[in-house]
Order: structure tokens, then C-alpha cells, then sequence
């Protein structure tokens, strides 16, 4: 993949103006404005960047989290502490900024691993995140005069900075915050954040570590909000139990919410106005504030799902997206697929392979060997478990018992995007792809095992194996690479689903109905496309295919499964000719197939 020097080819002059503008405002505001607006905007600044956080986990990343504000909490503390019971000095604010966000980062890495080890659903996610508030609350109130219990720490001394020199540092730094995220998120690797949200599984099987990312983005959230902490408790110099507590977490995710989440620039606006908005209006009417701020949350949540942000910037992002397709273009270049060298050592081994579900058997002592550039078709009537064992060779921690090799790695019970190292590449029933990102931004994450995508750059040329690009190309995706997924007929998710496969070059290609709701034109290439991946490459390609004429065309090799067990295993003609399959299904060969 060949990356452009530049980054946001087409609107960084309109972020680079638009950050101009912002510093100075935020620079001549202190003139203009009275001092407890000042001081209150100090306070918001800082909210809003830790909103920023929670809307690259919520927004971005589908990680619905309520700790970001025990994050915030540690920093605030991790200063009020040190300033209290040992003074403050250059080298005591250096401890406690260090402090606050070794702790974070610590704690960040604990929780993200047992919120998102492989396999946990995103509701237990944020069951864990809603808990560790709560731990750290009561944490400060079970130290006495040490924390200040529920009374907080006050008074203590700190940075001999102005009021007006605190909000331009604070300004500054969620201007500089939305900056770097605004490149992030509009970058190759931010529509990773995105392909997580939409899909992890296809992720996963894209050989994308979700579990990793997920950690590793908690962590670096987790440092963010701890410098926001850090810095209110020097400007304030006050904390309380509530900043790093569960009503201040649920508060961050309200202003993501109405601001507009998966958007940056809503939930730092959204903050902005509501906490200014709070400060003046809590006082006259505290209750009935209250009041009126949860009406317009449940009006929003109900009318705007994505909150109001979204309705201001769509005419905008549409007229920015019609220049982009205008002006870059993005180029398909092709590269050479890999030829696999003939090896002694199996493709695919398995031994012994079983699946149940309690007293339910679906798959019953699998044994077989497949070779480099055989094409091998799995037949069978419904429920024979043929997907099932797919999902067994794809995945360690699918079967019951057994062993799977692959390329002679034994994948033990390992996650699916460790067996794609092996060379693996799955397709699966129904077109599984990412609705939200476009067709080369799809494509782009099914080369991030092998290209790692740039966190400040979208790549102006995408770099396919000769069989993506023809799959491409054969289908029509290649008119279609700023189109959303979403917009794509069945056919063409199919087709760019095994593009996204192919983009992998794998040496063991597991296909499940791969030419589902194609034109026969279509499957006719795809076909080939097959054949010259297992003849001219030498992978080993494995597919449930309920088509018997597409069966014939294209397979060295036929394996019949029935109720879990292997029935027959040989040439198509063996197969259609054979006695025992004319049993089995009662309609004659042509009725082998079906799901399973």
C-alpha cells in the first residue's frame, strides 16, 4: 500500500483553518468574558476532553464505557494527595502527574483485560467499566483524612498560574486533543475502530487482535482523562469523591449522547453548552433544571439516536464527500497472488474431530487430510454440520474434542485471529462484512495483518492480490469503492466478502457459499478464480457450495457429511454415481446441499 505524504487530502486546510480559529478565540475570550465564566469554561474544557474519550470508545469503537470518569478521578487525586501531604514543588508536580497516569494506565490494563478477553460480550464490557467508579469511590471514602473520605481535599497549594493562563492551557488542550483525534479517527487506522464496532467477528477473522485494540485503546483514553484530572485539581485545587464517581461517568455519556456520538466535535459542544449551561441555571433552578435536561436526553435518545450533531454536519459531509470522489479517486493496484510451494506437510489434518452441545452430537470423529491445490467441496443435506466444521477448522475454541492442523500448526484452542497466521482465510454463510465503512475502506482492513494501516493518513492507492482485484473487478465493486456497505446488494456483499478473504493470501481458503446471490456470469468467474487459486497457486480450498453444476465445475474433490459423519470422500463422479448418496438423499444427487 503506497500512503500519500499528506493527510485529510481534501479537508485539512478546512481542520487546519478551523483549529487557527479556535486557539484564537480561545486566546482573546478572557478579555471579553466575566470571571466565573472564565473559571467555569476552565472546568468545561476539561469535561469535554474527557468526553472526547468516551466518544472514540462509545462513538467509535461500539465500547458503551461509564470509567472514564475513575480515570479522571485518579489524575485529580493523584495530584490532590501529593500536594497535600507532601507539598508542592516542580518535582512533587512531576511525581503526581506521573503517578496519576502510571495508576491509570495500571488500572486501565486491568480492567480493559478482564472487560474484553476474547469471546466477552460487549454488555459485560460495560458492566466491568460501570463497576470501577464505584470501586474507586469507595476506595476514597475508606481513607479517612488521608483522601478527605467524602469531604475531598481542598486548599492545598499548586501551580501559581493565573486564571486566565489556566484557560488558555486548558483551552489549548482539548484543542489540540480534538486535533489529533480528528486525524485519527479520519485515518486508515480509525476505520479499524469502526470495523470493530460494526463487526468483530469478521474482524477476528481478519486476523485483527479485537481483544488488543480494545485494551490498548482504554489505556491510552485512561491517560487522556487522567491529565484532564490532573490538570482541574491544579486549577481548581479541590476533589471530591463524585469526580472520579458513577454520576459523573453517566454524565459523560449524556453529553456524548445529545452532542452527537461517533462525531468529535458534537460531544465537545454538547459539554461546552451543558456545563455552562448547568452552572448558571442549577442555582435559580436546581430541581427543575434537572428536570429539563433529562426531557431533552429521552427526546434526543427517542428522535436522534446519533444526537444532534449529525443533523448539522450530514449537507456538509455529503458536499465533502462529493468532492473527494472528484478529486482522488482511489487507484486499485494489483499485486502478483502468492504461489504456495508443494509441501509434504498437510493443509489441513484433522483427527478425531467431535463437536456437541450437551447430548446433542453434531459432528462425530472427523478424521481427513487435504493437500495444497486440492479444491475440496463439503456436500450434505441440512443440519449434516458442515458450517460446523468449518467453524471447528477456523477457530480453537469451536470443537469439543480432537485436533486441528493447519499447514502443520496445531491450533490448539487458539482465537480466530491467531489461527489466520497459520493461513487461514474464512468466508462465512451470510455476506459478513462492515455496513458503516465503505468498500475500500473495507478492503483496506483486510490488509491490516499484513499492511499496518497509518494512524495519520488515508492511503491513496490500495494494494490487492491479483484474485481480490479480479473478484473486484468481475462483480462491479471496483465502481462501487466510496459506496457504504450498506448500500450494496446481496451479491455484491457476497463479493466483497471473499475479496476481503482473498486480500488475506491465504494458503487455506475455507469458503461457505461463496457464490450466494451471484449472476451466473459472476459465479462462473469466481469459479475460475477458484480453480487457478488451487492449480496455478497451489492453496487449498475448501467450500460448502448447495450448487451440484458449480460442485462439478470446479472440485478435484468431494466430501459428503451426514448427521456429523463422514459418508463418502472422493471425485465428483464417485459421488454423484454412488449408491450410498442416492440414499441418503432421497431425491437423487442433484439434491445434495443445503445449510447447515
Amino acid at each position: 500500500m503506497n500512503n500519500s505524504n499528506s493527510f485529510f487530502r481534501d479537508d485539512r486546510k478546512s481542520l487546519f483553518i478551523a483549529t487557527a480559529m479556535a486557539i484564537i478565540l480561545v486566546g482573546v475570550a478572557p478579555y471579553f468574558l466575566d470571571a466565573y465564566l472564565v473559571n467555569v469554561l476552565i472546568r468545561a474544557f476539561l469535561y469535554a476532553a474527557v468526553a472526547l474519550t468516551v466518544d472514540i470508545l462509545w462513538g467509535y469503537t461500539g465500547i458503551l464505557t461509564f470509567g472514564q470518569s475513575a480515570f479522571f478521578g485518579i489524575g485529580a487525586y493523584s495530584a490532590g494527595l501529593i500536594f497535600t501531604h507532601m507539598g508542592f514543588s516542580t518535582a512533587n508536580a512531576i511525581v503526581a502527574i506521573a503517578v496519576g497516569v502510571g495508576v491509570a494506565v495500571a488500572v486501565a490494563g486491568i480492567v480493559g483485560s478482564l472487560a474484553f478477553y476474547h469471546g466477552a460480550s460487549n454488555l459485560y464490557g460495560s458492566v466491568v467499566t460501570l463497576v470501577l467508579p464505584i470501586i474507586v469511590t469507595q476506595i476514597i471514602f475508606s481513607g479517612g483524612n488521608f483522601t478527605g473520605s467524602s469531604s475531598g481535599l481542598s486548599a492545598f497549594q499548586s501551580f501559581d498560574f493565573s486564571m486566565e493562563l489556566w484557560f488558555w492551557i486548558s483551552g489549548l488542550f482539548l484543542i489540540l486533543l480534538t486535533f489529533s483525534t480528528w486525524i485519527f479517527v479520519r485515518s486508515d487506522a480509525g476505520s479499524v475502530l469502526v470495523a470493530i464496532r460494526e463487526n468483530e467477528s469478521r474482524c477476528e477473522y481478519l486476523g485483527i487482535n479485537v481483544s488488543y485494540v480494545k485494551i490498548c485503546l482504554l489505556m491510552s483514553s485512561a491517560v487522556i482523562a487522567a491529565i484532564a484530572g490532573y490538570a482541574f485539581a491544579s486549577a481548581q485545587m479541590v476533589v471530591a469523591p463524585e469526580y472520579a464517581g458513577f454520576v459523573f461517568g453517566t454524565e459523560l455519556l449524556t453529553w456524548v449522547a445529545l452532542g452527537g456520538r461517533g462525531t468529535l466535535i458534537g460531544p465537545v459542544i454538547g459539554t461546552l453548552g451543558i456545563d455552562v449551561s448547568t452552572s448558571y441555571l442549577s442555582g435559580n433552578l436546581p430541581f427543575v433544571w434537572k428536570l429539563i435536561l433529562g426531557i431533552i436526553f429521552v427526546l434526543v435518545i427517542v428522535a436522534m439516536p446519533r444526537g444532534m450533531a449529525p443533523l448539522f454536519m450530514r449537507r456538509s459531509r455529503r458536499a465533502q464527500g462529493d468532492l473527494m470522489d472528484k478529486k482522488n479517486p482511489v487507484r486499485i493496484d494489483r499485486v502478483a497472488s502468492t504461489v504456495f510451494e508443494d509441501s509434504k506437510v498437510n493443509a489441513i489434518e484433522l483427527r478425531g474431530v467431535r463437536k456437541h452441545f450437551g447430548s446433542l452430537k453434531v459432528l462425530e470423529d472427523i478424521t481427513l487430510n487435504v493437500r495444497p491445490g486440492e479444491l475440496v467441496s463439503l456436500v450434505g443435506p441440512n443440519g449434516a454440520g458442515k458450517t460446523t466444521l468449518i467453524r471447528c477448522i477456523s477457530d480453537g475454541n469451536e470443537r469439543s474434542s480432537g485436533s486441528v492442523l493447519i499447514n502443520g500448526h496445531d491450533i490448539g484452542n487458539r482465537p480466530p485471529y491467531e489461527c489466520v497466521a497459520f493461513g487461514i482465510g474464512r468466508k462465512f454463510q451470510m455476506a459478513n462484512t462492515f455496513e458503516a465503512l465503505t468498500v475500500v475502506e473495507s478492503l483496506r482492513i483486510a490488509r491490516t495483518r499484513l499492511h499496518r494501516p497509518s494512524f495519520a493518513d488515508r492511503a491513496e492507492f490500495l494494494e490487492l492480490p491479483d484474485a481480490a482485484a479480479k473478484v473486484i473487478v468481475a462483480t462491479g465493486l471496483d465502481k462501487e469503492l466510496d459506496t457504504e456497505t450498506r448500500n450494496l446488494s446481496h451479491g455484491q456483499k457476497q463479493a466483497l466478502e471473499l475479496a476481503m478473504v482473498l486480500a488475506l493470501e491465504p494458503s487455506v481458503l475455507l469458503l461457505d457459499e461463496p457464490t450466494a446471490g451471484l449472476t451466473s456470469l459472476e459465479r462462473n468467474v469466481i469459479g475460475q478464480i477458484l480453480t487457478e487459486l488451487a492449480t496455478v497457486h497451489r492453496l487449498c480450498v475448501v467450500l460448502v457450495e448447495h450448487d451440484l453444476d458449480f460442485v462439478r465445475q470446479i472440485s478435484s474433490r468431494v466430501i459428503v457429511l451426514h448427521q456429523g459423519k463422514i459418508v463418502l470422500d472422493g471425485t465428483v463422479e464417485q459421488v454423484v454415481e454412488s449408491e450410498l448418496v442416492r440414499t441418503i438423499y432421497s431425491g437423487g444427487a442433484q439434491s445434495i446441499g443445503g445449510h447447515s
